[in-house]
C-alpha cells in the first residue's frame, strides 16, 4: 500500500512516500479502516525526527489522526459497534496510509453531514480544546478568554468552543491575516497581534483593565500571557509550537493568585476513559446544533505531497486543519 514510512529518523521532507509498504495486521480488539483523509499534526514533524515523547519502533507510519472507512476485510472484535463500510473518524498510529489498524474504542462515527476532511481533524484538536476549557479551566459564561495561535487547528477549535460556552473570546495571532480568519472563521471577538511589542496592554484595554480569565496556548506564550491575566486566571498549557519549553517565575502565580493548568489529552483514554465518552457526546452535539464547525485550511495536499503540507505548517503558513488526501471520495460536505 501506499504510506509514509519512517525507517530512518529525519525531517519528513526528506522522506519519501513508499508505494508499496505491507498493510497493517489486526492486534486484539482493533479494526481495519480504509483511510480517505488524514489530519496533519505539528507534533508529526517531530516524531518523523525521533524528538516527540511518543516513538513507535522504526519502521513505522507516521500520522496519527484520520477519517475513513471500516475496510470490507476487517475483523470486529466482540462489543465493537462498527461494521464493514462504516464511516468514522479517530485516532491510531499510521494514518499517512491507504490503511491504519486502530483500537475501535478510538473511533467515532462519523456524522453524515460530515465530509472525510472535516472528520480528519476533529480527533485530536477538538477534544483537546473542549476538555482544556471545560474540564481543566472550567470555563464559566461571560469571562475573557486569550487563544493565541488562535488561527491554527487547535487555536481555532477553541476559539469557537470559548464563544458557544459563552465566553467573551480575544484571539492573538502573529499576523492581521490570521486574526481576520480567527474573527470570520471561529467568531472572535478580538484580536491582538503578538509580534507587536506590548500587545499585552492592548488586551488589558479591551477588558477593562480586568485582564483574561482563561489563557489558551499551544505556542510557548505562557510567561507573556502572565502580563494579562485576571486575579484567579488559569493559563492553559496546551503545547510548545514555538519550538521551546517555557520556564516561569513562579512569583507571578502567587501574586496573582493563578493556576498553570496543563492537558493531556491523549493520556486520558488510559487515565481517565470515562471522560472521554462524555467530552465527544458534548463536540458531537455542538456540532450537530451548528454551534461549532470544523474548520479545514482550502488547500488540501495528496499523500505524494504530504511533506509539502507539514512544512507548510512548520513554517506557519497555514490556518485552520490542514489535511492530507489519502484517497479520494465522492463524499461531499454538507456543512
Amino acid at each position: 500500500m501506499r504510506a509514509f514510512v519512517v525507517s530512518e529518523y529525519a525531517h519528513p521532507a526528506q522522506i519519501p512516500v513508499s508505494q508499496n509498504a505491507p498493510e497493517p495486521t489486526t492486534a486484539a480488539g482493533q479494526v481495519l479502516v480504509d483511510v480517505y483523509s488524514a489530519g496533519l499534526n505539528y507534533f508529526d514533524i517531530l516524531q518523523s525526527q525521533g524528538k516527540y515523547q511518543v516513538q513507535p519502533p522504526r519502521p513505522f507510519v507516521l500520522g496519527s489522526e484520520f477519517a475513513g472507512k471500516i475496510a470490507q476485510d476487517s475483523p470486529i472484535p466482540e462489543g465493537c459497534p462498527f461494521r464493514p463500510g462504516d464511516r468514522v473518524f479517530g485516532g491510531g498510529q499510521g494514518a499517512y496510509g491507504e490503511k491504519v489498524a486502530a483500537a475501535w474504542q478510538n473511533l467515532v462515527a462519523l456524522p453524515d453531514n460530515m465530509s472525510y476532511d472535516q472528520g480528519a481533524g476533529l480527533y485530536v484538536t477538538w477534544p483537546t480544546s473542549y476538555e482544556a476549557l471545560v474540564g481543566r479551566a472550567e470555563l464559566k459564561p461571560g469571562e475573557w478568554v486569550l487563544v493565541t495561535a488562535s488561527a491554527g487547528g487547535v487555536g481555532i477549535a477553541a476559539v469557537q468552543l470559548a464563544k458557544a460556552l459563552g465566553a467573551k473570546v480575544i484571539a492573538a495571532a502573529g499576523s492581521q491575516e490570521k486574526l481576520d480568519i480567527s474573527i470570520r472563521h471561529g467568531g472572535a471577538d478580538h484580536g491582538v497581534n503578538y509580534s507587536n511589542e506590548g500587545w499585552q496592554k492592548e488586551v488589558m484595554k479591551i477588558t477593562g483593565g480586568k485582564g483574561v480569565d482563561v489563557v489558551y496556548d499551544p505556542v510557548g506564550l505562557i510567561r507573556d500571557s502572565l502580563k494579562c491575566i485576571a486575579w484567579k486566571g488559569r493559563a492553559l498549557v496546551v503545547g510548545f509550537a514555538a519550538g521551546s519549553i517555557e520556564k516561569l517565575s513562579l512569583n507571578l502565580v502567587l501574586l496573582k493568585n493563578i493556576s498553570i493548568v496543563g492537558i493531556h489529552w491523549g493520556a486520558y483514554t488510559r487515565l481517565e476513559p470515562s471522560r472521554v465518552p462524555v467530552v465527544w457526546q458534548a463536540l458531537l452535539e455542538l456540532f450537530s446544533s451548528g454551534r461549532a464547525k470544523p474548520i479545514v485550511y482550502p488547500q488540501t495536499f495528496p499523500l505524494e505531497r504530504l511533506a509539502d503540507g507539514l512544512v507548510a505548517l512548520e513554517q506557519r503558513k497555514t490556518w485552520g486543519k490542514v489535511i492530507v488526501h489519502v484517497r479520494e471520495s465522492d463524499a461531499k460536505s454538507k456543512l
